[in-house]
């Protein structure tokens, strides 16, 4: 996957309970609060998964809410991404094995499908751990494998990328 610095700008919602005349104190309570909205977020279909806020280039003045009190800043910061990308090789591991192919999972990717149709060589062997063989390596749960992205598409809902590969290339397979 390609690492990206993204520039950003989101709003930060503090409540009144961390609001403190002292600027550091404050400061410090919108950098937690921007790291965990970062955190839970996720990732975007614009810039992939976010990994971490790498510096915070701006706070600007905040505004209260009338309601509850809480105190929204608009703040702009630069945040390390990852972006799967078509034709890329990754290395991830088997994660599920069923019939029809193997589930692999690649850092922050948990939905990466390798198809039975690109794997020509290996026939699939039922049980209660099943796996995939053929006459050289085996895939079974927990195995490294080396494969290409042949395309992705982001899910909205879940807020994660899922990824179709495959392992029908020179130097690609279990590791």
């Amino acid at each position: 996957m390609v690492f990206l610095e993204a520039e950003m700008s989101w709003n930060v919602l503090i409540s009144p309970s961390q609001l403190d005349r002292k600027g550091l104190l404050l400061r410090k309570a919108i950098i937690v609060r921007l790291m965990e909205d970062v955190t839970n977020r996720k990732a975007s279909k614009e810039h992939g998964y976010y990994i971490a806020v790498n510096q915070l280039k701006a706070i600007s003045e905040g505004k209260v809410r009338e309601l509850t009190g809480d105190v929204l800043f608009p703040v702009s910061f630069t945040c390390i991404t990852l972006k799967p990308m078509k034709g890329e090789i990754m290395v991830g591991y088997v994660d599920r094995i069923l019939k029809h192919g193997i589930f692999l999972k690649s850092g922050p990717v948990e939905s990466i499908f390798l198809a039975e149709k690109s794997m020509s060589d290996y026939k699939y062997i039922a049980g209660e751990n099943p796996v995939f063989m053929n006459d050289h390596s085996k895939l079974e749960k927990g195995t490294a494998v080396r494969f290409k992205v042949l395309g992705f598409r982001w899910m909205e809902a879940d807020r994660e990328f899922q990824l179709l590969a495959t392992i029908a290339c020179d130097f690609l397979g279990p590791l």
